[in-house]
């Protein structure tokens, strides 16, 4: 049976936000429920991050973009780093920045790296998987943990910190607006760029892709075939925080869900992209989770800045899925209207999963 989903406006103590004021009281109390049960907190922000300029040159197959590698340092406590791969589009800047984590997976084609460019977009990658190792180990001597032994943060949480310090970097590059950075990913991508997005108010705005539980799924609303949390911490528990192990069978005991984790990336845009045909992550699930998280849009006047998109198909990420979010990404980092609509339940006959609203 699936549980309704708890009323983001409801603060611990029992009272409920009325105005944009008290959200603001409330998304820290819901930053810190999420962020601490399900993904161990956040490692700390650097006092300083900074971008080595490794190589530059152009590349004709992408009509003479300026493509540079950089090396991102932090520190100077506890140094880090780990590259980018930056992608310029001839003309003149600053422009808009698309920013992808998935380096590690080759996502991004020709094709779809040259729509990105054709739209006046940075193309901005890094390898994820440089910061926090994807292999489900206990060893946490190596990557980011290793500077953070007594952190308890999982590796979502550590990719999504590189989001964070690729932010820090692109905003002291005079060709990048950062102002209109944009972040997406694939799969354990998207749960990262969600997370990410959740945790910091730079990024203007998120995208995630076939996401599934710990990203844009739903832990109490589950279709048949989806991803659970037992599925999650069977394989991945790295993925994860330890906190979150205590509600293994009862997800309905957690004071929140995923539309709270989209909650918390308002009032930014935020889109979330679907097939009908992954199951595993949970695609009826997913939309439970907008609607909700639309709630809170809508209170704070933001309703427009909230979308989904499905397409038929499986677990991809492909030039369809990149095209809908550039569209999205014109929508609201230029006002060129789509064609395509973001707003479509292809679930007509699914019942409410929650009770409460905006007001």
């Amino acid at each position: 049976m699936n549980d309704l989903l708890p009323d983001p406006f409801l603060f611990q103590n029992g009272k409920r936000a009325h105005d944009a004021t008290d959200w603001r009281r409330r998304r820290q109390e819901l930053l810190e429920l999420v962020v601490g049960i399900e993904y161990g907190g956040m490692p700390p922000v650097p006092d300083r991050t900074v971008a080595e300029e490794l190589h530059t040159h152009t590349v004709a197959r992408f009509g003479d973009a300026r493509h540079s590698t950089y090396r991102i340092v932090t520190g100077p406590d506890r140094p880090f780093s780990f590259i980018v791969s930056v992608l310029v589009p001839p003309g003149n800047g600053p422009f808009p920045v698309v920013l992808t984590g998935d380096g590690c997976w080759c996502y991004v084609s020709d094709e779809i790296t040259m729509e990105v460019l054709r739209r006046g977009n940075i193309l901005a990658q890094f390898n994820r998987v440089e910061i926090a190792p994807d292999v489900n180990s206990a060893d946490r001597t190596s990557g980011l943990y290793r500077i953070h032994p007594e952190r308890t943060y999982g590796a979502l949480s550590a990719w999504a910190w590189g989001y964070h310090r690729c932010v820090d970097a692109l905003a002291e590059l005079h060709f990048a607006d950062a102002s209109r950075i944009a972040i997406v990913g694939h799969s354990r991508g998207g749960k990262t760029a969600l997370l990410a997005g959740a945790t910091d108010e730079r990024i203007a705005l998120t995208a995630a892709n076939d996401s599934g539980a710990g990203g844009a799924g739903c832990y109490r609303w589950q279709g048949p075939g989806s991803e659970t949390l037992a599925d999650c911490l069977r394989v991945f528990p790295y993925w994860f925080g330890p906190r979150l192990h205590e509600f293994l069978g009862r997800e309905h005991e957690l004071p929140f869900d995923q539309h709270s984790l989209k909650a918390l990336v308002a009032p930014q845009p935020l889109l979330t992209l679907e097939a009908l045909g992954d199951i595993w992550a949970n695609p009826t699930g997913t939309w439970q989770t907008h609607a909700a998280a639309r709630e809170v849009y809508r209170f704070l006047a933001a309703e427009n800045r909230i979308g989904i998109w499905f397409r038929e198909g499986g677990h991809s990420h492909g030039l369809a899925d990149w095209q809908a979010f550039l569209d999205f990404v014109d929508l609201h980092f230029r006002g060129k209207q789509p064609s395509r609509r973001f707003d479509v339940n292809p679930f007509p006959s699914l019942p409410p999963a929650f009770t409460w609203s905006a007001g």
